[in-house]
């Protein structure tokens, strides 16, 4: 009799239940293995989409990983649906493995096992995620077409944050009846009675004649607190000290206030990770979308907090600000090797490159941004010269990789490395509550066949299926994080470090942009002291491609 390993894969962005996914899926590979062995352990990945390759999805990326090992305890892996395993060439990208380690890959469409010789096998599995793909883009189409017109015909709000100003109130039951049956409900915005005069005064201070700067220096002055002050727990990314230009901007451009809705002001956009490596996928990232695409309702959806008029007078004065600030000489790009690396110890920015006197600076202007009025006492201009600190990084970069204290550098990684003692209890009571919840789920089954009330049943088992998917999901991201971040043995971390060792010598010879992206490979970061004209560097380096992390402390100068 075969060992056979089951792989599969639910999403759960279209509101799939990922139990009832998987045993439809488990019942198909049951029956196709029938008489010819057995399933002796899974690999199912729970809410990730059929675009990302295998090598990125947890489970999936673990399989591949047992099938290089003698003692993986599975002689096949056996797929319910091909079309939840394989996006386009992705099985192209992944068979050659299995039959580089001998691995059979039994799928119900060919009734059987693949045979790597066979052209039509391989031809049906090409359809078959050449139909995933195509389905995952139907179903993008048909989801942002119904979107467009609920947002333009209906003005529903279809989810997001709140702006600044409203707060979300009730509209009644989903009018989807299966969601409604759920306890879905409908949401629009309603008027947040703490910020919508906020609002309606910047509108008046701004048409009055006030500029945006002179706004936020009003709005702080008065302690009154900033959008990312207000809704702190949304917004623990942001340090909330002071309005900002851009946030009374963004105030003042959102048409939003006129009470009617708008929708697809952003969009997420596929990107490719690495263009010389088409295998390792796409990135999702939120983009822009031009105002030409935004859908706005074709009536008022919500209370408005401004007149059209209003915001249209405030379109026109901005306008023309923008016109009377365009300069005529085009800008030049300038390479900065610490673009996004530098920060200003006071105020926790990021300082910006800019390029004066034909060389390459880093400043920082957050009076300029952020309102006087604030309670951080910052220079009106912090500067730095790239040039000063060039040098000083890159020697002390060759310093620490350098080969004759490789053991001192072994000691500091190897004491950094995390302790994994933690996550292995927690995942040990996860699976103990994955346990509880399986007899639960049994006991009920046996309640129902005793005469219990079905309803009553279904309820009990709705809520323990909830609480163990949260669990599960809560497992496999253990697990996964485990994974990436095992302890490297000793010899591990000396190729490491000899790898940074040879890097480190190409640097002072290196381009600016170049040396940025070495930097980054490094892990660098730099924190800017201009009381004391110090800059403190820290580097906690990555592996190189497939070798494992490191994660914590690093070194610090």
């Amino acid at each position: 009799m075969i060992r056979f390993a089951f792989a599969g894969r639910v999403s759960t962005e279209d509101q799939q239940d990922p139990n009832a996914s998987r045993n439809w899926q488990l019942g198909r590979a049951k029956a196709l293995i029938d008489h010819h062995g057995h399933i002796v352990t899974e690999f199912f990945d729970v809410g990730q989409s059929r675009s990302i390759p295998w090598k990125r999805r947890p489970q999936a990326s673990r399989l591949l990983d047992m099938l290089a090992r003698p003692d993986r305890g599975f002689d096949a892996v056996v797929i319910g649906e091909p079309q939840r395993a394989f996006y386009g060439n992705q099985f192209g990208l992944t068979f050659p493995v299995f039959v580089h380690y001998g691995v059979q890959l039994w799928v119900p469409e060919v009734g059987g096992p693949i045979d790597p010789e066979s052209e039509a096998h391989d031809l049906i599995m090409s359809v078959f995620g050449g139909m995933s793909k195509g389905e995952r883009n139907r179903i993008k189409i048909r989801v942002r077409a119904a979107m467009a017109a609920q947002a333009q015909v209906e003005g529903r709000y279809l989810g997001g944050r709140p702006p600044y100003g409203y707060r979300l109130a009730d509209a009644g039951p989903h009018p989807n009846p299966s969601k409604a049956v759920d306890g879905k409900r409908l949401h629009t915005l309603e008027p947040d009675p703490a910020t919508a005069p906020v609002v309606q005064r910047i509108f008046r201070d701004y048409l009055n004649g006030f500029g945006i700067f002179a706004i936020a220096q009003r709005l702080t002055a008065e302690d009154i607190p900033c959008p990312s002050a207000y809704d702190r727990k949304r917004n623990q990314h942001r340090s909330g000290i002071a309005w900002s230009k851009s946030a009374v901007r963004v105030i003042l451009t959102n048409a939003r206030y006129t009470g009617h809705e708008v929708w697809n002001k952003q969009r997420k956009q596929e990107s490719l990770i690495d263009v010389n490596d088409v295998a390792l996928g796409h990135q999702t990232r939120l983009t822009w979308n031009p105002t030409k695409d935004w859908v706005r309702s074709d009536q008022p959806s919500h209370e408005a907090l401004i007149s059209k008029e209003t915001f249209e007078q405030t379109q026109l004065r901005l306008a023309a600000r923008n016109q009377r600030s365009v300069r005529s000489k085009v800008r030049l790009q300038h390479p900065y090797a610490f673009k996004g690396l530098l920060t200003h110890e006071t105020c926790g920015r990021r300082m910006q490159g800019n390029w004066n006197h034909d060389k390459a600076h880093y400043r920082c202007r957050s009076p300029a941004e952020y309102a006087i009025a604030n309670k951080i006492d910052h220079p009106t201009v912090v500067y730095l010269r790239e040039e000063q600190i060039i040098d000083p990084i890159d020697t002390w970069l060759a310093q620490v990789f350098r080969r004759d204290q490789i053991e001192h550098s072994l000691t500091m990684l190897e004491s950094a490395q995390p302790d994994s003692s933690a996550a292995d209890a927690s995942m040990l009571a996860i699976r103990q509550s994955l346990t509880d919840y399986d007899r639960k789920l049994s006991s009920y089954r046996a309640a129902l066949e005793a005469g219990t009330d079905p309803q009553l049943i279904a309820t009990w088992t709705r809520q323990v299926q909830s609480e163990r998917e949260v669990a599960a999901a809560q497992l496999t991201a253990l697990e996964a994080e485990t994974k990436a971040r095992p302890r490297l043995s000793r010899n591990e971390i000396r190729q490491l470090v000899e790898s940074f060792g040879g890097l480190i010598k190409i640097l002072r010879a290196a381009d600016p942009t170049d040396k940025l992206e070495v930097y980054r490979q490094l892990g660098l970061t730099m924190t800017y002291n201009h009381e004391t004209r110090v800059v403190v560097a820290e580097v906690q380096p990555p592996p190189p491609v497939c070798v494992l992390v490191v994660s914590g402390g690093g070194h610090t100068r």
